[in-house]
């Protein structure tokens, strides 16, 4: 992939630059793997639209000169309310992949979080010192979805992220067009995976990673997976993937420490409500029993004030990084980090928040 020098990236000064950077050198296919959504796109052009709908009512006259961006998630604490998202694999961005993402975001003191489709192995990635997630998709084989959570514990994760929308891969369109399948250089490190496999084959029909995790993950995903995953580990536990309130009291039921609002970045059930419209009804619903973390179309530093605002204990970025990622490998991450790092102290500062507990005391206002 094309490489931006420092200069280049110092001149990219939002996440909507550094986007567009990256959508210039990616080939199409990969371009629109990691930019597309599900069926015709309701939901993905939703998310951004309803959090630019939400207004922060800022508070004056609050002594904002020691303005700290700092929080816990999950009991650990970070200098940003902010983690990286799972994103599959990432060597289709950049040679380095997860591993290169996994040193910026330690460097921006912010939890990464690997895929169980990741490019890179989880023991790499622990190995880098900074803070892992370890998100699961519940496979048709139990156990081995349990010995994944085995693999991640003894690596040193910190977290298991359980994501429940995705009893199989939505349609997606771009990815159908493009016929997307993996190149032989990607594989998903922690499966027994080859060039011969079926993600790395072009269908057809349409893209061969839909036909692959079809075959892989479980649509019989049930609560009494989430009780079993429960008594497997010692991890935190988190469900991502909840917009319903009766489902994330019910993830309180079953003893999980934390819920992801989210609609998978719009790229699974296509007319699902925007994240950022569903957040304060799950934070009503789980009434402190529990943190809220809030996912799908994050992209400025004013969006991660608005989660707070609105109840979450922060938030996941998915896309931004993996167009830094794509731009120039580590220092790309770095670069996205680092906008959101400064758009956000300087948004919490000017709605007259001293530090982030503060900014759940916020009103908003949604416009029509």
């Amino acid at each position: 992939m094309p490489s931006a020098g420092a200069g280049a990236l110092s001149d990219l000064v939002r996440l909507a630059d550094v986007e567009r950077a990256a959508a210039a050198v990616l080939p199409v296919s990969v371009r629109d793997f990691v930019a597309g959504g599900s069926g015709a796109e309701t939901t993905l052009a939703a998310n951004r639209a309803a959090l630019d709908r939400v207004f922060v009512v800022p508070r004056v006259l609050g002594d904002v000169s020691a303005c700290a961006t700092d929080a816990a998630l999950l009991g650990r604490p970070y200098r940003l309310p902010v983690a990286l998202a799972p994103v599959a694999y990432q060597r289709l961005l950049h040679p380095e992949g997860e591993l290169a993402a996994a040193r910026a975001a330690k460097a921006a003191g912010v939890p990464f979080t690997a895929s169980t489709l990741s490019s890179v192995p989880v023991e790499e990635l622990t190995a880098v010192g900074g803070s892992v997630w370890f998100q699961l998709y519940w496979l048709r084989d139990p156990g081995r979805s349990l010995d994944l959570v085995g693999r991640a514990e003894d690596a040193g994760a910190e977290a298991v992220l359980l994501t429940v929308d995705v009893p199989w891969m939505a349609r997606r369109p771009r990815d159908v067009r493009n016929r997307f399948a993996l190149p032989d250089r990607v594989r998903a490190a922690h499966f027994d995976d080859r060039p011969s496999a079926a993600h790395h084959r072009p269908t057809g029909s349409g893209s061969a990673l839909a036909a692959h995790t079809g075959a892989a993950f479980s649509p019989a995903l049930t609560w009494s997976a989430v009780a079993r995953l429960r008594e497997r580990t010692r991890l935190p536990l988190v469900l991502k993937g909840v917009l319903a309130p009766e489902d994330a009291v019910r993830a309180v039921e079953c003893g999980v420490d934390a819920v992801v609002v989210s609609n998978h970045g719009g790229r699974q059930l296509d007319g699902a409500v925007p994240s950022v419209l569903a957040l304060p009804a799950v934070v009503a619903a789980v009434a402190g029993r529990c943190e809220v973390l809030l996912d799908s179309g994050i992209r400025t530093g004013t969006d991660v004030l608005r989660a707070l605002a609105l109840g979450a204990s922060g938030v996941l970025i998915g896309r931004p990084p993996l167009w830094g990622l794509a731009l120039a490998g580590e220092p790309g991450v770095r670069q996205v980090l680092d906008i959101l790092s400064e758009e956000f102290r300087d948004a919490l500062g000017l709605a007259g928040c001293a530090d982030v507990p503060a900014a759940a005391n916020l009103r908003t206002v949604r416009a029509p």
